[in-house]
């Protein structure tokens, strides 16, 4: 029987934050939930993939030998992609419990199911661009669950990210220091706090475990007078810019850099907040760079629930925090203000007097004000090679052409491709 993680028919809930990668690409806690995946299944299961088309090149490129958007034996068992991996779900991918012609359906969402083949990929074993979980329940002798985690909404990752923050503690070696700290570091409450070989925590920095905990990854710099405290995670190669202050629930991606204030946020590897400025209960992806005193409010004046404005639709997400909600390789000036629970599309370049409206579409230029500018889709691209090549990445043909198909899926009016 063969394993596919797949994408369903709620993917475009999370654009733009997925523009540029799966659903199960998301980050929530200290790992993506294609990691969660993949640590659950190691040893046990193959796991196969299902995503969009215009994605599925570059993710084989990323991942030889992977097998992407293809059926190869006559049953599969489906796995939801918005899933949460724990216990329960690690259950579902052993195939036990799950007979042939049954699954999960929980509150509007397929959560897995057992099927031949021949009901999904009829011609030559290809998987559709989407995979219909309710409509193919219907097909399907299925009961209701409760207790699994999925991720439904846009905000999820950060609404999620305190709660898998802690549990993911348990993943990590707190109360290792196995990295060079300097002797005038302090260090309050050893035990909470790991330090991974090839670290460096520099003169004079805070690591605050009295309240949490504190990972400092693989090669990754904490530099002078920076302060970390309250469950705090820095990704291999990261770094924590000279007088940071960075606390209650926060991970840095690999590779990325975190300066200024910043509290209950994700940053995913490869980005850049390393100025000064407030990010609070904000999610940045991956190649985004925020400029020299970039702050984001996430709590309204009236401390009413934050809705946010997607396209044309108005979502109320019943949060009282909500900050930025920022696409792959989106960009903004010095000083660029940010209003409560603002989405940011892909490859957009925020630069201009005044706060910008809550939603910037992907691939736009300006402030909005009166209203955004399209931009060519060749001069994101080559600012996006630029971007990657700083970090030593090269952008490879099928990057390229997943790019430029992200354009075509979501352009501004007007824009020229």
């Amino acid at each position: 029987m063969q394993v596919i993680v797949f994408e369903d028919e709620k993917v475009s809930r999370f654009l733009p934050l997925v523009g540029l990668k799966p659903v199960y690409g998301l980050f929530s806690g200290i790992m993506s939930l294609r990691e969660r995946f993949e640590a659950a299944a190691e040893g046990r299961v193959r796991l196969s993939w299902h995503l969009r088309r215009h994605i599925a090149p570059w993710f084989l490129e990323m991942n030889p030998g992977a097998l992407v958007n293809v059926a190869v034996e006559d049953e599969l068992l489906l796995v939801n992609g918005r899933l949460v991996c724990d216990d329960r779900v690690i259950e579902l991918l052993s195939g036990t419990g799950l007979l042939p012609g049954q699954g999960v359906v929980q509150e509007g969402s397929l959560v897995a199911c057992r099927i031949r083949t021949a009901e999904l990929a009829p011609e030559n074993g290809v998987l559709p661009e989407v995979i219909d979980g309710m409509s193919l329940a219907r097909s399907l002798s299925c009961v209701e669950g409760t207790g699994y985690v999925l991720f439904e909404n846009l905000w999820d990752p950060v609404a999620l990210h305190p709660r898998l923050l802690q549990l993911d503690r348990a993943l990590l070696p707190v109360g290792r220091i196995d990295g060079d700290v300097h002797p005038s570091a302090v260090l309050v409450n050893p035990a909470a706090i790991s330090v991974a070989r090839g670290a460096v925590v520099m003169a004079g920095a805070v690591l605050d475990g009295s309240e949490g905990y504190i990972h400092i990854g693989e090669g990754a710099v904490v530099e002078p007078q920076a302060v970390l405290m309250q469950n705090v995670v820095l990704g291999p190669g990261s770094r924590a810019k000279i007088g940071a202050k960075i606390y209650s629930n926060v991970y840095v991606g690999s590779h990325s850099k975190a300066g200024g204030e910043i509290e209950d946020s994700l940053i995913e590897p490869f980005a850049n907040k390393q100025h000064d400025g407030f990010l609070g209960h904000s999610y940045i992806s991956s190649w985004c760079n925020l400029g020299a005193a970039t702050n984001t409010s996430d709590l309204k004046n009236n401390y009413s629930k934050v809705s946010l404005l997607v396209g044309e639709q108005q979502i109320p997400t019943g949060l009282q925090f909500l900050g930025l909600l920022m696409g792959e390789h989106s960009k903004c000036a010095i000083g660029s203000l940010f209003n409560t629970g603002t989405v940011v599309g892909t490859s957009a370049n925020i630069f201009g007097s005044g706060m910008p409206p809550k939603y910037v579409p992907s691939f736009s230029w300006g402030n909005g004000h009166p209203a955004f500018s399209p931009c060519r889709v060749d001069n994101a691209l080559e600012t996006a090679r630029r971007v990657m090549a700083r970090r030593r990445m090269v952008m490879s043909g099928a990057y390229e052409e997943m790019f430029r198909a992200a354009c075509e899926d979501e352009p501004l009016p007007g824009a020229s491709l």
